[in-house]
């Protein structure tokens, strides 16, 4: 947490100076405003991860630059302020801050909710990231590409050179199942195991058969597959390799 950015943003210069010497005592990166306009200047240079805002600023109330932040990120911010009326830390909260200290505050107080604040932040950004690759990784896994060939299974689609290939629901299953473990040896129960739900009254038959039909589909040479290979005694192997 000691690597963040902070900016203080207060017209009084005494507690704007306490506030930014305390927190780089601490090991923080903090950078300092005196109004909205020197705020926006650092925003606009600097990644900051959270805000001590003042609500009583020169240039605009605290409250409407926390509503618009609010909009525009995530970014920390933490009211700072002398008013002690409960009405305007209502509205404060309602506007997007995520804490607020009246003054005068404790700075060990002020420390550990900022610790407190980051930590939440840090938290969340993680989470969304790992959201972000879930749904990036699943993404990639409907679209398969070997050879000359793509395969987007998500769209039920099989092309080659942007030609589609038609399949029958047993062709795409079976090719579905090979796209999902490619490089390996599949025997004729696990492939039976991996569409048997999706295919009526299956056989070992039934796996050669559609074997058979996709080489004829996707295959040069039907007879000297590339892709769709017979390991003899074991199974078959999709040997397309994801690219």
């Amino acid at each position: 947490m000691k690597n963040k950015h902070i900016l203080v943003v207060e017209d009084e210069v005494i507690t704007r100076a306490k506030l930014v010497g305390y927190f780089q005592h601490e090991g923080y990166q903090v950078s300092e405003a005196a109004s909205k306009a020197e705020m926006n200047i650092v925003l606009a240079n600097h990644h900051i991860d959270l805000i001590m805002l003042d609500i009583n600023l020169p240039d605009e109330d605290g409250l409407m630059i926390t509503r618009t932040l609010r909009s525009q990120s995530n970014i920390g911010i933490i009211l700072v302020t002398g008013r002690i009326d409960a009405i305007d830390k209502i509205v404060g909260l309602e506007m997007g801050a995520d804490d607020y200290v009246t003054k005068p505050f404790e700075l060990r107080e002020l420390l550990v909710r900022v610790k407190n604040l980051l930590w939440r932040i840090s938290l969340t950004t993680q989470a969304n990231n790992e959201l972000e690759n879930a749904i990036k990784d699943e993404k990639n896994d409907d679209l398969f590409h070997f050879g000359s060939w793509s395969f987007d299974k998500a769209k039920r689609k099989l092309c080659q050179n942007g030609e589609q290939i038609k399949l029958t629901k047993a062709e795409y299953d079976m090719l579905v199942a090979f796209t999902a473990h490619p490089e390996l040896v599949l025997s004729r129960d696990r492939l039976l195991s991996l569409i048997d739900h999706r295919v009526e009254a299956p056989n070992d038959r039934t796996i050669d058969v559609l074997v058979r039909r996709l080489r004829n589909k996707i295959e040069l040479d039907p007879k000297n597959p590339e892709y769709l290979v017979t390991v003899h005694g074991e199974g078959y192997l999709f040997a397309g390799e994801r690219r």
